[in-house]
């Protein structure tokens, strides 16, 4: 007889079983024509996926709900990352510094010509009208009074200090808000009406992966307390502690032991239970799936927890076996005490996985043939051994870690750290460039040509509209003025015959000669000729 499947040998000449390190896995697949099943040998998934990691802490004392209303839009994953990373506040920081320096050097080095690149000039005079933390501390001379200067590079130099510091202050602020509280354990010694106030709700979910079934299993009856060969020693009937059920699921029988509502004593505990063979179905697993879990009397929303799987190659070597045997596989588990103080007075036991201890295991198929045609060797035994550590209880609170003063002081260490950095790149810069000393003065000299220049072509445009354009501008290259002018009408008015105007003696004084005395048409004739000059040089 040849077995089909992969991973498989026959024993016993009739029947089938899988290489060690393997079990049979059955697969159930429905369709239109039926329900269908096929059954393979598989191993137990090497990387941690498939059963599952190993796992420990607690749900809902530590965990944060307040997100949780943008699950249906955005990941919980996304909206952790993005608001717990310091480096996105300090790149947004970092590339606002870097752009503004790129504006400033465009509108440096583009606007140099105020008549061609107005608006790149006007950028580069309010850029130096920012300059309101370095207009006292500029290159100065010895012997010169030192004066308040607004230049271009120390108002780009002041924007990038306050592009730094608001930066820097907004990641201090994100810490001082979500890392205000610092989680503190403390360990203080266990007294005994201490120990007595942790009421929990223990569950130990133990699965044997295994093509095995609950029909295989002998029920652990008794759970023994305290050390074997002691006084403290006991036996007792598992259902005054425990309550045990079985549940078949596709990686193998699963055993569950429950304790509601108990208060264990300081002792040591062990449950045994163990699988046998039956017709056609050997006891024979490649690892154990656990999930132990503690929740607080009454409370199911908090819990404490620890899963994993457990295989033959965990801690000796990586050689693929099956657990089969009279050696029991031995599970030692601790309880752990905690209080959360910061979560309500919380009363926690904290189950951990100590060690495990393999029983007995083949790794090679002569042996596993051999043993699976034995009697004596068709039983898996599995102790599971839980040990409650009650010398200490463990404290979980929250401290304030920032206070106001502390971030005041902080606000003003990241002020005094960006203005240093910048005064220190600001000095350099002046001190080795001479042009950039009086970059004020040559600024407000260019504004005061552009402004003598917007005001002259107003008085122009002024003097074209009152008295024409023909007085400023005349055609006639020889000088004279066109006919019909303006100015015709006035040298006409000018030549007009008028009366002289005598001028009266005063204190007896002589009248004047007739000589002496001056028209009043020619000193208008005068002032014309002058404003005729003064329009041509122009």
């Amino acid at each position: 007889m040849a077995c089909a499947a992969a991973h498989m040998f026959v024993y016993n000449a009739t029947l089938c079983a899988c290489d060690p390190g393997y079990f049979l896995f059955t697969n159930s697949t429905g369709g239109s024509n039926g329900s269908s099943t096929s059954t393979s040998c598989v191993s137990l998934p090497r990387g941690g996926d498939g059963f599952g990691d190993w796992q420990v802490g607690s749900v809902g004392a530590s965990k944060n709900q307040s997100f949780y209303f943008l699950t249906p839009v955005l990941s919980l994953d996304v909206v952790r990352r993005l608001t717990q990373s310091q480096a996105v506040l300090l790149w947004v920081a970092l590339a606002t510094l870097l752009s503004w320096f790129a504006f400033c050097a465009a509108a440096r080095f583009a606007g140099q010509d105020p008549a061609r690149h107005k608006k790149l000039f006007g950028a580069r005079f309010w850029v130096s009208r920012l300059d309101c933390i370095f207009d006292n501390n500029h290159y100065a001379n010895d012997q010169q009074v030192l004066r308040k200067r607004k230049t271009e590079l120390g108002g780009m130099f002041s924007v990038a200090t306050v592009i730094l510091f608001l930066g820097l202050a907004t990641v201090l602020l994100y810490q001082a808000i979500h890392r205000r509280n610092a989680e503190v354990h403390r360990v203080k010694p266990a007294n005994a009406p201490d120990l007595l106030d942790f009421v929990n709700d223990l569950e130990f979910h133990i699965t044997t992966i295994s093509s095995m079934s609950c029909a295989q299993v002998v029920a652990p009856s008794t759970i023994a307390m305290g050390t074997p060969g002691f006084m403290d020693f006991r036996v007792l009937p598992l259902s005054t502690l425990l309550t045990y059920t079985c549940q078949n699921t596709s990686e193998g029988p699963s055993i569950t032991l429950k304790c509601n509502g108990c208060r264990i004593p300081p002792r040591d505990h062990y449950v045994s239970w163990q699988f046998v063979d039956l017709p056609r179905q050997p006891a024979a697993a490649i690892g154990f799936q656990f999930n132990l879990t503690a929740k607080e009397h009454g409370d199911d929303k908090d819990m404490s927890f620890v899963s994993g799987t457990l295989s033959s190659d965990n801690y000796v070597d990586a050689k693929l076996k099956t657990f089969r045997g009279p050696d029991s596989n031995v599970l030692k588990i601790q309880l752990f005490p905690q209080i959360y103080n910061n979560h309500r007075g919380l009363k926690l036991l904290q189950p951990l996985v100590q060690d495990f201890t393999q029983g007995s295991t083949l790794s090679d198929l002569s042996s596993l043939n051999a043993s699976l045609q034995n009697p004596r060797d068709g039983v898996i035994n599995t102790t599971l051994y839980i040990s409650y550590l009650s010398d200490y209880i463990v404290e979980i609170s929250n401290e304030n870690v920032l206070g106001p003063v502390s971030i005041l002081a902080s606000i003003g260490g990241l002020y005094a750290f960006s203005v240093a950095i910048f005064l220190c790149l600001m000095a350099q810069c002046e001190g080795r460039i001479k042009k950039l000393r009086d970059e004020d003065t040559r600024m407000l000299n260019i504004l005061s040509k552009q402004r003598a220049q917007r005001n002259w072509n107003k008085v122009r445009k002024f003097v074209m509209y009152t008295w024409g354009p023909s007085n400023l501008d005349p055609t006639d290259r020889s000088g004279k003025w066109p006919e019909g002018s303006v100015m015709d009408s006035l040298h006409g008015s000018f030549h007009k015959r008028r009366k002289p105007i005598r001028r009266g003696a005063s204190n007896g004084s002589k009248p004047n000669k007739p000589g002496d005395m001056v028209p009043h048409h020619a000193v208008e004739i005068e002032r014309v000729g002058e404003i005729q000059q003064s329009s041509n040089s122009r």
